[in-house]
């Protein structure tokens, strides 16, 4: 008994081939697929499936990719299944059939990319297949064998030829409509103050845990003659490796007197080597007197907003 030769069809990139080879990897049935294109499911995937070292599944669209604008074709695609165990940076190149078959016949039409190098999946780019998978009139068309008795079989092959490791990456996420967060802390006792920093309690926002730093006869250039006022992360030891965020802050000394506060205005990065942000000259300490030091008590007010934040992938 001999086997017939594949018959082979390239256009626009795509090799399309009649195989009587079953489909190495994986298989699914559908039985009633016109339900399924009636149905309100515009995409249908696939349970995972293993080749190569790596999960896999298939993504179905039975009446075209309408995000490609595609409506006279069948869509089906080939996507690497749970990324998140994936590390960062890692790159799989793949060769791949998607199959469809032909009930009558009882072989196969094989769909791949004609590049001989294959596609390069990663994680910006987790699906590559075909818009034009076959088009619905030849699929609809039971002389063709694809779909008999309402029942279509699909299929694919997935050979990984080349994979590597680009290296370390991050992720920046920026956080929308946030809303700035007060913390006030009264200080008593000014005059007694005997260390030159002095910390407030730690407070949280924006899941971080922050203090404000006082230096009652002030630090670097304004030593002497100004208070110093700092914002600060509470632990930053506790961060993971290359944590970093984007912070608008204001940091306020409250006029009890004449409500004329006096503020500094920044937006910094902070992270385990930049922990505080702040401002060496904030007041003279001979201002102090006219309001914002009343009965040995200062008032010190933080507005804080977290718009960005930075984690290093794994």
């Amino acid at each position: 008994m001999t086997t017939a030769e594949p018959t082979t069809d390239i256009h626009d990139g795509v090799s399309r081939t009649i195989t009587e080879d079953i489909p190495a990897h994986f298989t699914v049935k559908i039985e009633g697929f016109s339900l399924l294109s009636k149905a309100s499911i515009e995409r249908y995937e696939t349970a995972e499936f293993e080749a190569g070292g790596y999960k896999w599944k298939l993504s179905l669209y039975p009446n075209g990719n309408k995000t490609k604008n595609e409506k006279d074709h069948l869509s089906l695609y080939l996507a690497i299944a749970d990324t998140k165990t994936i590390p960062h940076g890692w790159e799989v190149n793949v060769i791949f059939r998607l199959c469809l078959l032909d009930q009558i016949r009882d072989n196969y039409l094989m769909v791949q990319d004609s590049r001989e190098r294959g596609r390069r999946f990663h994680g910006m780019k987790i699906e590559w297949g075909f818009d034009q998978f076959i088009s619905l009139k030849s699929f609809m068309d039971a002389s063709n064998g694809y779909l008999i008795g309402d029942t279509c079989v699909f299929g694919a092959e997935v050979f990984v030829c080349k994979e590597r490791s680009t290296g370390k990456g991050e992720c920046l996420t920026m956080i929308k409509d946030t809303i700035a967060t007060k913390h006030i802390w009264r200080i008593e006792n000014f005059s007694k103050l005997d260390k030159e920093c002095h910390d407030s309690k730690i407070f949280i926002i924006g899941d971080q845990q922050w203090k404000v730093q006082l230096y009652p006869k002030g630090k670097g250039s304004g030593m002497g003659n100004c208070l110093s006022l700092y914002l600060a992360l509470a632990d930053p030891n506790t961060l993971p490796p290359g944590r970093r965020f984007y912070v608008e802050f204001v940091l306020r000394l409250m006029d009890q007197l004449h409500n004329k506060h006096v503020y500094g205005k920044a937006s910094q990065w902070f992270s385990t080597s930049s922990q505080e942000h702040g401002w060496s000259r904030f007041i003279l300490l001979s201002q102090l007197y006219i309001g914002f030091l009343m009965k040995d008590i200062c008032i010190v007010e933080v507005e804080i907003n977290v718009i960005g934040t930075v984690i290093t992938l794994p």
